[in-house]
């Protein structure tokens, strides 16, 4: 069986045209979504599409915790986690998806390509085309030599688990030095990424399995963001100690936007990009000293607002 785990929040025009596809596909078994206190008819909406609804106050949600709540009370052998705002190209996007853990008990994992929209801004539709290539492949532990940190990456907007493979590593809570931690920022796949290579797993990237997926962050919510990834990475720590510096991949970042910019005749976008990479990495790095500063601070330069609120 397999059960779609869907997080929402006030989505109404995002979530029936995915929940639409998904009550049309034979390989579905159920939906699942988790509505962290919507105030629209979001819930409502989505029962009306047969989902199943769990409903948690928004100061309530995180990004590991409410997907292991969800995780746990679906019925699937095979979990498939999206967000609201991801939407499957066609009908074959989860079958392709899960294909993969069918074929081959090695794999614990698996995530889709995602598309940028038609609206994406030239540095979100790079941002896909450089996390998401055309080329499917097979990831190991051994990877982690040539991939570095993007050997345990993967993305809930678009992933699939052996539930048998996430409750062994523990679902999707992070390592802390006293054990598994439940609540993190951020980056709750790539912990379940990392814990699965780590257990023996496999992890595929599977390219022909489709969505749109993309966001025009403006300049100061790439810093946000980047400071609660460096954040995250100060947490768990023990992911850089195991699979490398997330610093190096900047840069690779850094030469393959100036290329598609150069490629694709926007060179006068090129002074944006250098501004956008430098907030990025001025944000990483303010994240990875989140502990030095005033909690109040904290909150303002953070996209997880919520989180903080429970710590």
């Amino acid at each position: 069986m397999i059960s779609v785990i869907i997080p929402i929040y006030n989505s109404i025009g995002q979530t029936s045209s995915t929940l639409s596809i998904l009550k049309k596909n034979p390989f579905v078994s159920e939906v699942i979504v988790l509505d962290t206190g919507s105030t629209d008819d979001s819930a409502r909406v989505a029962e009306s599409y047969g989902a199943i609804t769990v409903k948690i106050g928004i100061r309530s949600f995180d990004h590991s915790q409410s997907r292991t709540l969800a995780g746990k009370k679906a019925t699937g052998d095979i979990l498939v986690y999206m967000t609201q705002d991801a939407r499957p190209v066609n009908e074959y996007s989860i079958e392709n998806l899960v294909k993969p853990l069918f074929e081959n008990e090695e794999v614990g994992a698996s995530y889709g390509r995602q598309l940028p929209f038609n609206d994406a801004t030239p540095f979100a539709a790079h941002l896909r085309f450089f996390n998401y290539p055309p080329e499917s492949r097979t990831k190991t532990l051994k990877d982690k030599k040539s991939l570095g940190i993007k050997a345990p990456f993967m993305s809930n907007s678009f992933a699939a688990y052996k539930r048998s493979a996430l409750e062994k590593v523990g679902w999707f809570a992070g390592r802390g030095p006293c054990g598994f931690k439940k609540r993190i920022i951020m980056g709750e796949d790539t912990c379940a990424g990392a814990k699965l290579l780590m257990a023996g797993y496999k992890i595929a990237y599977v390219a022909d399995a489709l969505v749109y997926h993309s966001h025009n962050y403006t300049a100061f919510e790439e810093f946000k963001r980047y400071f609660d990834i460096g954040v995250f990475h100060r947490m768990e720590n023990w992911l850089l100690k195991e699979f490398g510096s997330a610093e190096c991949e900047g840069l690779r970042y850094l030469k393959s936007e100036l290329q598609y910019l150069i490629i694709n005749r926007l060179v006068y976008l090129i002074p944006e990009s250098f501004f956008r990479i430098g907030l990025k990495y001025l944000g990483y790095k303010t994240g990875n000293i989140y502990r030095m500063l005033p909690k109040w601070l904290v909150r303002k330069l953070s996209r997880q607002v919520h989180f903080w609120n429970s710590q």
